[in-house]
C-alpha cells in the first residue's frame, strides 16, 4: 500500500468534501499514471493503492473508499474474484472494472461478481471523472465500446427467448428511472413510494429477468426494447 489515508482530512467550510478513491493495479507504471490522474481531477483524490488482491482485501475495507478502481489482470488472485469478495465484506461498496481489455466473457463475469460499471484504461480523464459520479448516483458506467457488446449479447439471448419479460407498469417505471442511474431513495420519492416497495419491486424485475444485478437488468431491458422496436 503506497498511499495509506485511513481518513480524509475534513474539508474546510464551504468546500465540497472530494471523493476518495482506491486503486487497485499492479503495473507500477499504470499505478502512478493513474492515481497521478484521479489527484488532479476536480473533486477526487486517491486515497490508496494497492498492488495486489490480497492486500486490497486486507486495507480497503479500513479505508472503505467511495469508490474502487479495480485492474482484471493481478497475481495471484484475480480482480473479478477480489470484487466478488469485497462485495461480500462491503455490499454497498461501489466498484468499477479498470482495463486494457474489452473481452465480452471478461465483462459479463466482472459484472456477475458484483462490479458496477466496466471501463477502459483508454477512458478520457473527464469521461472518467463523469463516470464515478454517475456509479455513486446509482447508475452503471461503461465505455461506450463495452456497453455496445453487452447489449449486443443481450439481444442475441432475447432472441433465442420465446418468453416475455411480463413486467408491471410499476416495474417498468422502476427499471425506466433505474436507467437513468437514479438510486433506490430518488426512485422512491420520484414514484411516492417507500424505498422497502421499490426493493420489493426490484426484486422481482430480477427474478423476471434473470438477472442479478442492477446493471444487467437495465442491460437486458434495454435490449430487449431495442429488439422489439425492430
Amino acid at each position: 500500500m503506497t498511499k495509506p489515508q485511513k481518513t480524509a482530512p475534513a474539508a474546510p467550510a464551504g468546500v465540497p468534501k472530494k471523493l476518495r478513491i482506491v486503486l487497485v493495479e499492479d503495473q507500477p507504471k499504470v499505478r502512478e499514471s493513474w492515481s497521478h490522474l484521479i489527484d488532479s481531477l476536480p473533486d477526487l483524490s486517491c486515497a490508496g493503492i494497492c498492488k495486489t488482491a490480497e492486500e486490497a482485501l486486507r486495507v480497503i475495507p479500513e479505508l472503505r473508499p467511495d469508490v474502487v478502481l479495480m485492474d482484471i489482470f493481478l497475481p495471484r488472485m484475480s480482480g473479478i474474484e477480489c470484487t466478488a469478495r469485497l462485495k461480500e465484506i462491503l455490499p454497498e461498496l461501489r466498484i468499477v472494472i479498470l482495463t486494457a481489455m474489452n473481452d465480452e466473457e471478461l465483462v459479463f463475469m466482472a459484472l456477475e461478481a458484483g462490479a458496477d460499471g466496466y471501463l477502459l484504461k483508454r477512458t478520457k480523464p473527464s469521461d472518467l471523472q463523469a463516470a464515478l459520479m454517475d456509479v455513486l448516483n446509482g447508475g452503471a458506467p461503461m465505455t461506450s465500446e463495452i456497453a455496445r457488446r453487452v447489449v449486443e449479447s443481450f439481444r442475441l439471448k432475447a432472441k433465442n427467448r420465446d418468453d416475455s419479460l411480463k413486467l408491471s407498469v410499476r416495474e417498468e417505471q422502476i427499471l425506466l428511472l433505474l436507467a437513468k442511474g437514479y438510486a433506490n431513495k430518488t426512485i422512491a420519492d420520484k414514484l411516492e413510494l417507500s424505498v422497502d416497495t421499490v426493493c420489493h419491486h426490484l426484486k422481482h424485475v430480477f427474478e423476471k429477468l434473470h438477472v442479478s444485478s442492477r446493471t444487467e437488468a437495465v442491460v437486458r431491458y434495454l435490449a430487449s426494447k431495442n429488439a422489439a422496436g425492430r
